[in-house]
C-alpha cells in the first residue's frame, strides 16, 4: 500500500486543475448560453469527483505511512487531520454539485437564477480546494511530508545534504 501514498502527490493536482476549469467554465456558462458547454461542465465535474476520489484514497495511505512520524511529533498530526477533513469536504462538496447539476441539466431547468446559484457554488468549492491545498502544502513545505527530508528526520540525520 505504500506505492498508493506515492501516488498522493501526483494525483492530487488532477483534481484541483480540473475544478478550477469547472469554477471558469461555471462562470463562463452564466454568460454564455450553449447546450454542450453544460454537458461539457459536467464531464469536467464528473472527472474532478473521479480524480478527488483517487486524491482522498492515496491520501489515507499516505496518512498512513506518516504514522511514525506524527507518533515521533515530527509532523503535525492536527494539520494531518485538517487537510484530510478539507479533502473529504471538498469532494463530497462537488460531488452533491455534480448530483445537483446533474438533475437541472436532465430535467433542462436550468435557468439564468439556477446558473447564478451554481456559479455561487462553484466559488465555494474554491474556497474548499484552497484549503486543502494550502494544509497539504504546509505538510510538504513546513514538515517535509512524503519528502527524503522526512526519512532522514526519523533516522535522526541532522544534515539535508543527500546522500550519494
Amino acid at each position: 500500500m505504500e506505492y498508493l501514498a506515492k501516488l498522493h502527490p501526483l494525483l492530487v493536482h488532477f483534481p484541483i486543475a480540473i475544478f478550477s476549469a469547472y469554477i471558469f467554465f461555471e462562470l463562463l456558462s452564466t454568460f454564455w448560453k450553449n447546450e454542450n458547454l453544460s454537458v461539457f461542465i459536467n464531464i469536467l465535474l464528473l472527472l474532478g469527483v473521479l480524480g478527488g476520489l483517487a486524491a482522498v484514497l492515496t491520501g489515507n495511505q499516505a496518512q498512513e505511512a506518516l504514522k511514525p512520524f506524527i507518533e515521533k511529533h515530527l509532523i503535525s498530526n492536527e494539520l494531518v487531520e485538517e487537510h484530510e477533513q478539507f479533502a473529504n469536504i471538498t469532494l463530497w462538496y462537488f460531488f452533491a454539485v455534480l448530483v445537483a447539476r446533474f438533475y437541472f441539466t436532465t430535467k433542462k431547468l436550468f435557468t439564468k437564477k439556477i446558473k447564478i446559484i451554481f456559479l455561487i457554488l462553484a466559488l465555494i468549492g474554491s474556497y474548499f480546494i484552497y484549503e486543502t491545498g494550502e494544509h497539504g502544502g504546509k505538510l510538504v513545505y513546513k514538515y517535509g511530508a512524503g519528502t527524503e527530508l522526512m526519512n532522514q528526520k526519523i533516522e535522526g540525520v541532522k544534515s539535508i545534504v543527500p546522500h550519494k
